[in-house]
This record gives structure tokens, sequence and C-alpha cells, in this order.
């Protein structure tokens, strides 16, 4: 029962939907299984909207599973962010002309490190992640966000800057869903319990056998 996680379109009636893992070609992008973005003018170029990911800087881009992504996600890699520790931030080394020679050091570059997107995660549209963000699972965050700082696991943020405006649940479950892990679960599992994850009862979910 189920989707084939190995298919382009989850759905072959709706070609804007796509799973993610099945279109990707960079290998410093890392994406899981029934991850999909939803893009009507062609979600099979999502990594074109990873913008500033360059191999040499060796920051990756890390998505868990059953995530959900709109339309006009950017996700903004370390390789945006210029040299700031000298009097002009200015990238002469990449223009030639000579200008190369004045190529910084590898340790004086901003790096931010790997951008990570936990499993679960619902973004809106629209949304802009910056380099090094870290964002936890279940975590969703509204259209038209900036995301500058990390997002626990199981909160609802939105803004510019992307800020935590409530945690979907009390302290409790999110302890809970995080040890459950619904989303390593194999498919058949997943299936026998679909309508206990989606119930608006949330005490059904404590009833699951791990």
């Amino acid at each position: 029962m189920g989707l084939d996680p190995h298919s382009i379109y989850p759905n072959e009636n709706i070609k804007q939907v796509v799973f993610i893992k099945n279109v990707i070609t960079r290998p410093n992008i890392i994406v899981g299984e029934y991850t999909y973005y939803d893009d009507i003018n062609g979600a099979e170029r999502f990594q074109d909207y990873v913008t500033h990911h360059y191999a040499f800087l060796g920051d990756k881009l890390i998505i868990g599973r059953f995530c959900a992504i709109a339309k006009g996600i950017e996700f903004v890699m370390s390789g945006a962010n210029h040299r700031m520790n000298s009097v002009t931030t200015y990238p002469f080394n990449i223009m030639g002309g000579g200008w190369e020679q004045f190529t910084p050091r590898f340790e004086d570059l901003p790096l931010k490190g790997d951008t990570v997107v936990g499993n679960d995660v619902w973004i809106g549209q629209d949304v802009a992640v910056m380099p090094g963000v870290h964002i936890g699972d279940g975590a969703i965050i509204a259209a038209s966000s900036v995301v500058t700082k990390d997002i626990p696991p199981y909160c609802v943020a939105g803004g510019n800057p992307c800020r935590v405006l409530r945690k979907r649940f009390d302290e409790a479950l999110i302890a809970y869903l995080l040890d459950l892990k619904w989303w390593d679960w194999d498919a058949e599992k997943i299936f026998r319990n679909m309508d206990a994850l989606c119930s608006g009862d949330l005490q059904r979910i404590k009833h699951i056998a791990r």
C-alpha cells in the first residue's frame, strides 16, 4: 500500500508536485523519501532554488523525510556570504582580470555550515532560509518568512526575521513525538497507523505501538 518513494510524481495527475529526492543531481543536497516540492512553474527545478551552493565550500543542504515545501522557496547557502573582517566586502577575486590574486583565505570566509531541515516540516510559499539554519522536526514556517535563526521542533514560526509564534503541542507531547520518530517507520507501519497520525485527537497517537 502507499506511494512509490522512487517516483518523481507522487500523483501522475498533479505534475506540479515532485518527490525532491528523485530530481536532484547535486551530491551536496541530501533529501529524505516522500519530501515534496510544489511549484506549478516547474517543481523538477527544485535545486535551482538552492543558491550560492559551491561544492568547494563543503556545506550541505540536508532535508528529512515527509516534508512539504511550497513554491517560492530559496535556500541561501554559505557561498552568498562575503568576507566582513576587511575594509571592503566586495568580492574582487571572483571578477578575474588579475583581481583573483586577492582571494581571501578559506578561514576568513564567514561559513555557516550545513543547512538542516528536519522531518515532517511544512514550509509555506515564498520562504527564504539563510545559511546554516536548522529547522526542527514537525516545525511549520509561515509564508513569506525569512528564516535567519534555528527553529525548534514542533513550533509555528513566521515573519522577517522569522521568530517562533507558538508551540504546536505541549512539551510532553513534543518529547513523545520526537522519541516516536514515526517518519522512520517502514511504509506498511505508517499506513497501518495513518488514521491516528492524521487525527485531531492527539491522545490517539499515544496508543500507537512503537
